[in-house]
């Protein structure tokens, strides 16, 4: 892959890594408010802890895809970006345009969701 190919897919990744922790941040200040919050009846606490609850998968889910794109960074700096994990071949451009930190070719991806 070429110095600029690289570039565009590691400014995308900081970018979103960014995106995420501000992300990250507004839902635990919101999930702070909502435990902060002096609930009357059980229907308020039950609206709460459902609230509560979705933030918390979303965190989850971000919180992941953080892990995932820090990954991404370290193969970038050193030179192992764009490789499948699987069979080592390389990942294909607009495979890594739609996901930038996809760890397996479209092949191999197939393979590993119909084995789940």
């Amino acid at each position: 892959m070429q110095q600029s190919e690289l570039n565009y897919f590691k400014d995308i990744l900081e970018s979103r890594k960014q995106q995420i922790m501000v992300n990250i941040l507004d839902v635990n200040k919101e999930l702070d408010q909502l435990n902060s919050l002096e609930l009357n009846d059980e229907a308020d606490h039950a609206s709460v802890n459902n609230n509560s609850m979705i933030e918390s998968v979303i965190v989850q889910q971000q919180d992941k895809e953080l892990k995932e794109i820090d990954i991404t960074l370290n193969k970038i700096a050193i030179g192992e970006y764009g490789i499948c994990e699987m069979c080592e071949d390389k990942i294909g451009f607009q495979r890594l345009k739609v996901k930038p930190h996809a760890i397996y070719c479209v092949a191999c991806r197939e393979i590993v969701e119909k084995s789940k």
